[in-house]
């Protein structure tokens, strides 16, 4: 793990042996991701990634184990894609000004073949204390490809309380207490349009144990344009996650049948990005 912090805003870990990923987030003294307060889906990078505040589901694949078409051997396509657990190349850090950057590639092979990379891009703002990231899918392969991405931010639920709500203009009514669903858990997708500058944006607080902080998050409404929201109250499971996403929540044959896939050509990229902010 390598320490990232700047002036202002959370410590993180980002996690070099996984898509620098974020391990650790520390706010105000603590740790708000789940550690292993996760469920057990059965894949090792999973378990791994799950137990960190922020990881990365895709290129190739997100949500659900489906047979691989015109594949004999039996395989599918993994619960959360492929990249998770590939390890990032650091090109640079830097720390100017009580900012703080760090640049990565992560070049991976997809579970149907194609290389593919992603170019990664983690900022601090040192005056805000706001944490950016960018993203960049690029298909290296001689193939055109569907591509996909979902970003997980997990947070343990030991850290909210009765006052700690979700809020955003996506959501019924503009929000309501962080308890929805069924009383062990529950889930849902909607779309998420843009209401500043290309950016939709949800909110999760205020939260008592990090001094009635709220988690800002915004994301780039025109490659992630579908928000998830998911939470799991099941012993061991304490967790909820806000997971800005590229697709709306149906299967992969649904998707492409629509004509929904995201498709790039040999050498084409898609860009991606979100914040977030302890406000």
């Amino acid at each position: 793990m390598i320490e990232f912090a700047a002036a202002k805003g959370p410590r993180l870990m980002l996690d070099e042996t996984s898509v620098m990923d974020i391990g650790a987030c520390v706010v105000d003294g603590v740790d708000i991701s789940p550690k292993r307060a996760i469920p057990d889906d059965g894949d090792p990078r999973i378990d791994h990634s799950l137990e960190g505040f922020l990881f990365t589901c895709g290129p190739d694949h997100i949500r659900h184990r489906q047979p691989i078409p015109g594949r004999s051997d039996g395989a599918i396509y993994p619960l959360h894609g492929s990249v998770s657990g590939h390890k990032a190349k650091v090109l640079w850090t830097k720390f100017e000004n009580g900012n703080v950057e760090c640049r990565a590639d992560i070049d991976l092979v997809t579970v149907e073949g194609p290389p593919q990379r992603i170019e990664r891009l983690w900022k601090i703002d040192g005056a805000t204390g706001e944490v950016s990231l960018e993203d960049k899918v690029v298909n290296t392969s001689d193939q055109t490809v569907p591509t996909f991405l979902m970003y997980h931010m997990n947070v343990g639920g030991k850290w909210f309380d009765e006052g700690t709500r979700l809020e955003g203009k996506m959501l019924d009514g503009g929000g309501f207490p962080w308890t929805f669903g069924e009383e062990l858990g529950g889930i849902f997708c909607v779309e998420a349009p843009a209401t500043d500058s290309g950016y939709a944006e949800v909110r999760l607080g205020p939260m008592k144990a990090v001094h009635g902080r709220t988690l800002r998050v915004r994301m780039r409404a025109d490659t992630l344009p579908y928000l998830q929201v998911w939470r799991n109250q099941k012993e061991p499971a304490h967790i909820l996650g806000i997971e800005p996403v590229t697709h709306r929540w149906v299967s992969r044959g649904e998707l492409e049948a629509a004509g929904e896939f995201n498709m790039l050509k040999p050498g084409e990229s898609r860009s991606y990005g979100l914040t977030f902010a302890f406000l």
